[in-house]
């Protein structure tokens, strides 16, 4: 597996002289798998309008493109990017769009293709030159052929979210974005009129046991890409319910679960060049108790498992 970071930021593109050496735009992640010709993207944000100039740079007099597209959710920064996806637009282009299933009516392709009015842009859904198949995901393990096993957990987000775990040829790729640890959302006041004891300890057993599954869901993997928009210092002060975790959870959860490599990834767009490279200081030097190695994810990136 090759895995390459097209877009590393949350909420909104922040490109500029501040943001060029970790990445302006907002999330998108390819995998290759050259040896079955397999081309993987994770999320739509706008790092996928590069991906798709790229492919088509590539694919010049080479057949039909083909590619498989996993949104973890249809946040409008996790999608805003398609409409700007050449490869759409290209006769005999086949692509599928895998997505979480929404407690609303709308499907998924409603959902996406809601961006293509000419209020918003030139072109309608309907006058696409590809081939666009949508499937919708739930919680569940499956195989995707080829060798290539796909698992997928619900995230704890204020949107369904999704995160993958690939599988292939005894490699484990990961992502867990955008999330936060689970918490018991009942009333912990004995002297609120509102607190019920069962109801309180229903919720911590529900939360305990949401966060352990998450974690065996990122267990093993060799590259882990999880949500680390703020510091715990930022998360504790403010940030707790926004669908984001800190920088010290994901490293704690990933050393507990022999993860290999983790990727902080989904930085906040108001944290510049500058203010990342000192957080890589403070957190991505060796552990003495764990082999873990932690990165900032950054544009252009390749990573092979």
């Amino acid at each position: 597996m090759k895995i390459r970071f097209w877009g590393v930021r949350g909420s909104i593109p922040c490109p500029g002289p501040n943001t060029v050496k970790y990445g302006g735009n907002t999330a998108c992640i390819e995998v290759q798998l050259g040896e079955i010709n397999r081309r993987i993207i994770i999320d739509a944000g706008s790092g996928i309008r590069e991906l798709g100039n790229k492919i088509v740079a590539e694919n010049q007099n080479k057949g039909a493109l083909t590619a498989e597209i996993f949104l973890t959710h249809t946040h409008w920064d996790h999608i805003m990017g398609f409409p700007f996806f050449i490869p759409i637009f290209i006769p005999g282009t086949k692509l599928k769009i895998y997505g979480p299933i929404t407690y609303e009516d709308e499907t998924l392709r409603e959902v996406l293709s809601g961006q293509w009015t000419y209020r918003y842009f030139p072109i309608r859904h309907e006058e696409l030159s590809s081939h666009i198949e949508y499937i919708d995901l739930k919680e569940k393990k499956t195989d995707l052929g080829q060798g290539l096993i796909l698992t997928t957990k619900y995230l704890n987000h204020p949107l369904l979210c999704l995160g993958y775990r690939f599988e292939y040829q005894g490699k484990i790729f990961c992502t867990a974005y955008d999330t936060e640890p689970f918490h018991n959302v009942f009333c912990n006041d004995p002297n609120n009129p509102h607190y019920d004891q069962s109801m309180f300890d229903e919720g911590e057993l529900a939360a305990k046991e949401e966060n352990e599954r998450l974690e065996k869901f990122c267990r093993d993997a060799d590259l882990l890409v999880y949500d680390t928009q703020y510091t715990q210092v930022e998360y504790d002060t403010g940030k707790k319910g926004w669908g984001h975790s800190s920088i010290e959870t994901a490293i704690d959860m990933a050393k507990r679960n022999r993860v290999k490599r983790l990727a902080l990834f989904h930085h906040d767009p108001l944290r510049n060049d500058d203010e990342l490279d000192k957080l890589s200081k403070l957190y991505c030097n060796p552990f003495p108790d764990s082999n873990l190695r932690v990165f900032f994810a950054r544009e252009g990136t390749q990573i092979i498992l």
